[in-house]
């Protein structure tokens, strides 16, 4: 089954229809007949959606949805509602009580579905972020916190700016607050190629220059970085049931009346805006959330560079690279020399600044492609891809001079002088495990400081047979 549904509705003969026309598109339905039976069913059930009709013998359909969205259990489930079709007071008290769709009786069949579907696939999305959040925390990652919410930024774009200028004035009534742009279509796709676009929502007609237009405009739109992440509300006659349902199957979160005159519907389209932002708001904190989590599992937090957790994958891949192409690449395990007796001498806090500094240090050599990385107390990692045997011992010969050249300055202004041993193999597309690379490296370090410490010591990885 696709997923189960719950119908609330008083009317028999409605539940029964109702349930063959969904049980028919193979989703599995629960019936209600009245509030308190459909509160029992979903907190049993944890249906996937929510059908509510407006009349029910112990509460209103209203009344039931308020209490579904305020219900901690039961608030992340989608809810349409089902309403007379003139009664626009009714439509606007559910939108307000946080219904996610309005349908006015006699529905249509075919939209309804488009409609179940785009909600089920909303809900998908919510429930995939809120497991892979739930994981990071489990792993002892901390949420991010909350950022302020600023104002959101909606761009309007309608076959005409003249029409979408009436689009702005309609809204303005009740977003106040709120940025809305009048853009074309042109302007719309220049501002989706960059990495953030400026717009949280668009609303697109349907119809631009061409029938069905504002459809192949948004579909674009959903495939460029700026503006993946926006909503995207396509504007669309009432009559235009196969624009609707096409627009709701291609992605469009919302389809709303072209026709925005009527204060009634500006205030309908804007409870809906609202909505759709609040959930964008939501999904954005999470991915930064899952980012920065990300982030922290493969950074060291002391000096800021990867840790051996994602040093060792990418050393991997580089070494993989070098069997491709055939090309050298070389590998280096660096240690402060006599860290202990820093910490010893000079205390904790002094050490932390000093394994700061050398990183610091360090990264000034490097280049973009090459890869740094803590990986213990006072031992670092670098790997340099496409890197010959004479131009990876420079490398190490320089980072040497750059650590001991200066002395490190204390917080009282004393100096201190810090030097490093280096191990240095050089592999090849003949090269042995990468466990065999860090103990060859290993090793020639260890010649380092066996030899004097300050100094490089090259262990050239044997041919494999």
């Amino acid at each position: 089954m696709a997923g189960k549904i719950l119908i609330a509705d008083q009317i028999a003969t409605h539940r029964i229809m109702l349930k063959a026309k969904l049980s028919g598109a193979r989703y599995d339905v629960a019936l209600a007949s009245d509030g308190r039976g459909a509160l029992e069913c979903a907190i049993r059930e944890r249906p996937e959606l929510i059908l509510i009709d407006q009349a029910l013998p112990d509460m209103t359909g209203v009344d039931l949805c308020r209490r579904i969205k305020t219900d901690p259990l039961l608030s992340e489930i989608p809810v349409i509602f089902l309403h007379q079709a003139q009664d626009i007071a009714q439509r606007l008290a559910a939108l307000r009580a946080g219904a996610d769709v309005c349908l006015s009786k006699p529905y249509d069949e075919i939209l309804l579905l488009a409609r179940l579907r785009s909600l089920l696939r909303a809900r998908s999305t919510d429930a995939e972020m809120r497991l892979r959040e739930s994981t990071f925390r489990d792993l002892g990652f901390a949420e991010g916190p909350t950022t302020f919410a600023a104002p959101s930024r909606i761009g309007l774009i309608a076959p005409t700016r003249a029409q979408a200028s009436v689009w702005k004035q309609a809204l303005g009534r009740h977003l106040p607050a709120n940025y809305l742009t009048v853009l074309d279509r042109s302007e719309a796709l220049s501002l989706a190629t960059e990495a953030q676009s400026p717009f949280d929502a668009l609303i697109i007609s349907a119809d631009l220059s061409r029938r069905d237009e504002g459809l192949r405009l948004m579909a674009e739109l959903r495939a460029r970085a700026g503006s993946k992440a926006a909503v995207i509300c396509i504007a669309a006659e009432d009559a235009a049931r196969e624009t609707a349902v096409m627009a709701l199957d291609l992605g469009a979160d919302d389809v709303l009346p072209a026709d925005m005159s009527a204060r009634e519907t500006t205030e309908d389209i804007t409870l809906r805006l609202r909505r759709h932002l609040a959930r964008k708001r939501r999904l954005d904190q999470s991915r930064k959330n899952l980012t920065e989590g990300l982030r922290l599992a493969t950074i060291d937090p002391l000096t800021g560079l990867y840790n051996r957790r994602y040093a060792m994958p990418q050393l991997e891949r580089i070494a993989e690279h070098a069997r491709r192409s055939s090309k050298e690449f070389a590998v280096m395990l660096l240690d402060l020399d006599r860290f202990k007796k820093i910490n010893d001498t000079y205390g904790h806090a002094v050490g932390d600044m000093v394994l700061t500094e050398v990183a610091r240090r360090l990264s000034t050599v490097l280049g973009g492609n090459d890869l740094l990385a803590r990986i213990g107390g006072e031992e670092f990692l670098i790997a340099l891809p496409d890197c010959p045997a004479r131009e990876a011992r420079l490398a190490a010969d320089l980072l040497c001079r750059v650590i001991n050249e200066r002395p490190f300055q204390r917080a009282d202004g004393s100096a201190l002088h810090v030097t490093i041993s280096i191990g240095l193999v050089l592999g090849d597309n003949r090269l042995h495990s990468i466990d065999h690379l860090v103990e060859a490296a290993d090793q020639a370090m260890m010649m380092s400081k066996h030899n004097g410490r300050n100094q490089v010591q090259v262990y050239h990885c044997p041919s494999a047979a």
